[in-house]
């Protein structure tokens, strides 16, 4: 099998969907290409193989009309004094005002005032459409149509039709007055009007919609570019030196001092503090970390000092993991995105075809030239494919940015869907539903065997263990068995620690357990039974609402653990889940047996867990969510990751892709209901075009502030409601 390469493209010159429909027909055609062009985000999601280079994607683009930039590397986001969108914006204005108030109130009109309002006109619909004339010529020269295209028919046809007027026309004749400029707001006209107002009105309408729409989107992705710009530039380490962060090496050990950034994930060898994670996990709790403690880049020293030894630098970090998943979510589609995507693709065409008919029947059936060419210009410029492009990706850059706010990673658009399909969710209980910081409650003869071996397995009942062990011994032959235990020879003794099952199929006769309200671990040494360890572990304190959030919103929640009945059914209980949606002492085969089981009885399944033995039924469910305090099996297994350790951002997570998936909904239907109504309309001669710009502008408008309401999404304080 062939290996593909991934690269994100920066786009430019894109100005509307049809345009991303475009750049991204032309990649996919290039062999073994796969492609998807996001217009929101304007950039180019891009898989080739090894046959294809980098510098043959951008000469692609490029012999599309476009530009195509490789990924840069990041700096600080600087603002630029200058907007020249807005500086066009701003002088097309400023004349287009006295152009509609001439063109419109008689009693304002003086002799040859139509030759001042040309003046005016002109530069509104040369250098102010500007933008528009250009996109459509080059889009001309690749034989393409976009709404470039049907802007710049509009304002050509109608500032020619007014020249014509004034040259040759009734309008030659000086100091005639426009009787019936008001009529053309009501759509009725039967003089020989000029245009120029229209083309003027036009070109300001549009071009505020269009920085409108840029403002917004900027907003929109403003999360991603925080997040993006969010860690540390520099790292001190011990002896004082001051590196950059892209030095800094695994093993290295830098200072924190309070109130800095920690430079990159590591572990805790020196000093007591408090870390703010807010910006990665939403939580605005510190959470107080010591030595031996895990500490993410990114993340801030509240307290004292510290000193961290890097456990993980670049691209490895939790912070660029984050990153990464949010920009792949963002340059995704969402299956109900595909139909906007066909229909764009020949919108701009059928609009054109439409617009000549129109001019055709209303000539035909009137003889009203007039009549028929502001129908003809009206249903050019009333057409919004860009409202239909935008509907998805804005929507999807907006909700996933609010999620990387919560501490939310969203893995792809396609996910939306599931968590709105799902109605059972499967919850691992150690870690996921009680905290996962085990401890041994009594002492054992056999605890410095049993915690030498359990010393390197990652699961929390064996670091509880080892941790509890007075001393550690050197460990030969280690061994871990997911979901079962571990062996290892310890001081020239063979030891075996784990679930009695473990031990039976080894030979070893395990005696009944001395609790059921605790989980037991059987210890065996030189093949016979020596000790029961037992390790309690505690709920946590948001678990209960959790389930009760996740009931809230239609959910059947299931306990599924490795651990004994006893200790679950009593978790279960705790947290609100009834004794017989309690699935214990499976292993991890079992787990995705049981999430096969739920799905054959026709239910969509999600599971939320954070071991490895968690992995393989976080990707067979549905849905897949990970406690990001998990492993890193469990996370990439996972649709959507939670970044604070805590089950309420389930909830949170579910919620949040469901209000996306609503707003993508709400935004294609309006886009298709704008389409089908106002499209008939202008043909019927019953909106005019000054009218038409209005609305054009306002429907892509509409559908940005639309998606930009996810940003009042509000985390963990609605736990418990839908």
């Amino acid at each position: 099998m062939q290996h593909h390469n991934v690269i994100e493209l920066s786009i430019g010159g894109m100005t509307c969907a049809t345009c991303a429909a475009r750049v991204e027909k032309k990649l996919n055609r290039v062999d073994g290409v796969t492609a998807t062009v996001n217009f929101a985000t304007e950039t180019a999601h891009v898989e080739y193989p090894p046959t294809v280079t980098v510098a043959d994607l951008v000469a692609t683009v490029q012999a599309t009309g476009y530009t195509a930039t490789p990924p840069q590397p990041a700096a600080e986001p600087v603002e630029s004094e200058r907007d020249p969108l807005k500086e066009r914006l701003i002088g097309s204005a400023i004349l287009t005002v006295p152009v509609v108030a001439l063109s419109m109130i008689p009693a304002l009109q003086f002799l040859n005032w139509q030759w001042l309002v040309l003046t005016l006109a002109a530069p509104v619909v040369t250098w102010g459409a500007w933008p528009f004339h250009k996109a459509a010529l080059v889009n001309a020269r690749h034989g393409a149509a976009t709404m470039d295209t049907l802007i710049s028919l509009g304002v050509a046809a109608s500032f020619l039709w007014s020249l014509y007027s004034l040259f040759f026309g009734m309008w030659s004749m000086t100091g005639m007055r426009m009787t019936m400029s008001l009529e053309l707001f009501a759509g009725s006209v039967t003089d020989e009007h000029l245009y120029l107002e229209v083309g003027a009105a036009l070109t300001t309408f549009l071009l505020a919609g269009r920085w409108f729409e840029h403002r917004a989107k900027k907003t929109a992705g403003s999360a991603l570019q925080a997040l993006l710009h969010l860690g540390a530039k520099e790292a001190t380490l011990l002896d004082g030196r001051t590196i950059p962060i892209d030095r800094l090496e695994v093993g290295d050990v830098f200072t924190v001092r309070p109130g800095e950034k920690i430079a990159t994930d590591g572990v805790v060898v020196d000093g007591n503090s408090a870390v703010d994670a807010s910006m990665l996990t939403g939580e605005s709790v510190p959470v107080e970390v010591g030595p031996g403690d895990e500490v993410t880049g990114a993340t801030v020293n509240a307290g004292g000092r510290l000193a961290v030894r890097a456990t993980r630098v670049g691209a490895d970090t939790q912070l660029a993991q984050m990153s990464r998943l949010i920009a792949e979510a963002q340059s995704g589609k969402a299956p109900v995105q595909r139909l906007a995507d066909r229909i764009s693709a020949v919108f701009v065409p059928a609009v054109i075809l439409l617009a000549l008919a129109t001019f055709a029947v209303w000539l035909a059936l009137s003889g009203n030239v007039t009549a028929a060419f502001t129908a003809a210009v009206a249903v050019l410029i009333v057409a919004c494919p860009c409202a239909l492009g935008l509907a998805t990706p804005v929507a999807l850059l907006v909700g996933t940015g609010r999620g990387a706010q919560l501490g939310i990673l969203i893995r792809g658009p396609e996910i939306l869907e599931s968590t709105r399909r799902a109605d059972t969710i499967l919850l691992d209980k150690t870690g996921t539903v009680t905290t996962g910081s085990m401890s041994v409650p009594s002492s054992s003869p056999f605890l410095v065997y049993a915690g030498s071996v359990e010393q390197f397995s990652e699961h929390p009942i064996a670091r509880a263990i080892a941790a509890a062990a007075p001393h550690l011994l050197p460990v030969e032959g280690f061994q871990a068995y997911a979901g079962l235990g571990a062996t290892g020879t310890v001081d020239g003794h063979e030891v075996v620690v784990g679930r009695p099952l473990f031990l039976q199929e080894r030979g070893i006769e395990v005696p009944q357990a001395p609790t059921a309200d605790m989980t037991c671990v059987a210890v065996a040494v030189d093949g016979e039974f020596a000790d029961w360890i037992p390790v309690s572990d505690t709920v946590k304190p948001t678990s209960a609402a959790a389930v009760r959030g996740l009931k809230a919103l239609g959910l059947r929640p299931v306990l599924l653990t490795g651990d004994a009945p006893g200790p679950a059914r009593l978790a279960a209980q705790e947290i609100g889940i009834a004794g017989a949606d309690v699935i214990a002492g499976v292993l991890p085969a079992g787990k995705v047996d049981a999430v096969k089981r739920l799905q054959d009885e026709g239910r969509i399944v999600a599971m939320v867990g954070d071991g490895v033995n968690d992995a393989a039924a976080l990707a067979t469910a549905d849905l897949g969510l990970a406690m990001g305090t998990g492993t890193d099996a469990a996370i990439e297994a996972a649709d959507l990751t939670l970044v604070r350790g805590d089950l309420t951002a389930a909830v949170d997570a579910i919620r949040l892709s469901r209000a996306t998936l609503r707003t993508i909904k709400q935004n294609l239907f309006w886009a298709f209901a704008y389409n089908v109504v106002l499209i008939p309309l202008a043909a019927l001669g019953l909106v005019t075009p000054v009218l038409a710009g209005l609305a054009m502008a306002f429907s892509s408008i509409f559908v940005v502030l639309n998606s930009l309401r996810l940003f009042r999404f509000r985390g963990n304080a609605n736990v418990g409601r839908g």
